[in-house]
């Protein structure tokens, strides 16, 4: 009998407090890879959902429902604005009479040139003509039968005619230059004129509220003939094409965050890639709103605003030690830890914790793998260096 109890009575006498074994929650330290994340409800919501709305001042009339089905291009609701389309229609008429004075330029400025030349020409004639009664003169004057002052007469209408003809030339080539620039200055009135009305007509055209995108109509945001001023919201449509989730972050997480992030979309009983593609740059309600985008092809019969559970993966720490995580986290300050040996005996241990995910905890100094530790609550044990585990 005394060989039996000797264990017992030296457990008793090592151990200052006893916590019955089936109160307490245990796990094993092992090393493999620990995936940082975070688990929230995510909320269903179009990856591309436009609101339209109304380009111009006017009345508006809708041409469909809220829950109709549409298609890209067509017709939503169109506006009735009397001053645009007047201005349009004004733009057009002085675009026209624009293009009539040019083409009426044009001919003055063919004519005028054809004057510029013909005075030109008529002074060559005219050189022409010098040059022969110069050489008459040469001739009679060997002869000697042209008074001096005749000859020379005859020499200066030469340089008369040869003056006269050069000044009509450059004057000619002057006009011509003059004409080309005044017609150049025309064009670009009339290509100005041209952007007015092509910019009016863009306007108008765009008084017909046209669906970006296929799917279906969201609400009407404006009544049937109201009366609606620029940018005022008329349409909204929701493509059900493409799902995105909208999230909400604990602040606590909020400096863990980074676009690209990898994330798990729960749905069905099924797990689909996902990837963070926006995080707001604001915490409000101490959470931070951010966007989670499918991976190729997400699942299938997805509803606006339903609840989905998602997985963001914020770091993983590859062949670390680590231990199913547990309320001892909580109640020894993630630095305290009771380790399970095979006499039933819970030792205290001081450990250091590093990256914690939702079901694991890091353990980076402290224990050793294989290590059989109480994850449950530690305010049974009081804080004692060794607690007995009683069957």
């Amino acid at each position: 009998m005394i060989v039996v109890a000797a264990p017992w009575v030296k457990r008793w006498a090592n151990a200052t407090v006893s916590v019955p074994f089936e109160r307490i929650r245990t796990a094993t330290v092992t090393r493999g890879d620990l995936v940082r994340d975070v688990s929230v409800q995510g909320r269903v919501v179009a990856a591309v959902s436009p609101t339209l709305y109304a380009t111009a001042s006017g009345t508006i009339t809708l041409h469909v429902d809220a829950g109709e089905q549409v298609v890209a291009g067509q017709v939503l609701a169109s506006v009735e604005s009397p001053d645009l389309t007047n201005q349009l229609e004004q733009a057009e008429a002085a675009l026209a009479q624009r293009k009539l004075e040019l083409d009426r330029q044009r001919i003055d400025t063919r004519q005028q040139a054809l004057e510029k030349r013909k005075a030109a020409d008529l002074a060559e004639v005219a050189v022409v003509a010098a040059r022969r009664e110069m050489r008459r003169a040469e001739e009679a004057k060997e002869r000697g039968v042209i008074p001096l002052i005749d000859f020379e007469k005859a020499e200066d209408d030469l340089r008369n005619a040869d003056l006269a003809y050069t000044h009509a030339v450059a004057d000619a080539d002057l006009h011509d230059e003059r004409l080309s620039f005044e017609l150049r200055a025309s064009d670009f009135e009339v290509n100005a004129q041209e952007l007015v009305v092509e910019n009016l007509r863009r306007q108008v055209y765009a008084l017909s509220i046209k669906s970006p995108v296929d799917g279906i109509v969201g609400d009407l945001l404006a009544e049937q003939k109201a009366a609606v001023s620029r940018d005022t919201p008329a349409v909204a449509v929701v493509d059900l094409s493409r799902f995105e989730i909208d999230v909400m972050i604990p602040e606590s997480y909020a400096d863990d965050l980074a676009l690209g992030m990898g994330a798990q979309v729960l749905s069905g009983g099924q797990r689909y890639e996902g990837q963070l593609v926006a995080v707001s740059p604001e915490v409000v309600n101490n959470q931070v709103a951010s966007r989670v985008r499918f991976i190729g092809d997400g699942p299938t019969g997805l509803r606006q605003n339903q609840r989905l559970t998602t997985r963001i993966l914020l770091a993983e720490h590859a062949d670390v030690l680590m231990v199913q995580r547990g309320q001892f986290l909580d109640s020894g300050g993630g630095r305290l830890a009771y380790v399970v040996t095979g006499e039933r005996v819970a030792e205290r241990r001081q450990i250091r914790t590093g990256a914690r995910s939702l079901g694991a905890v890091e353990i980076v100094a402290g224990l050793e793998p294989g290590d059989t530790i109480v994850i449950s609550n530690l305010d049974p044990f009081r804080g004692a260096d060794s607690v007995l585990l009683t069957d």
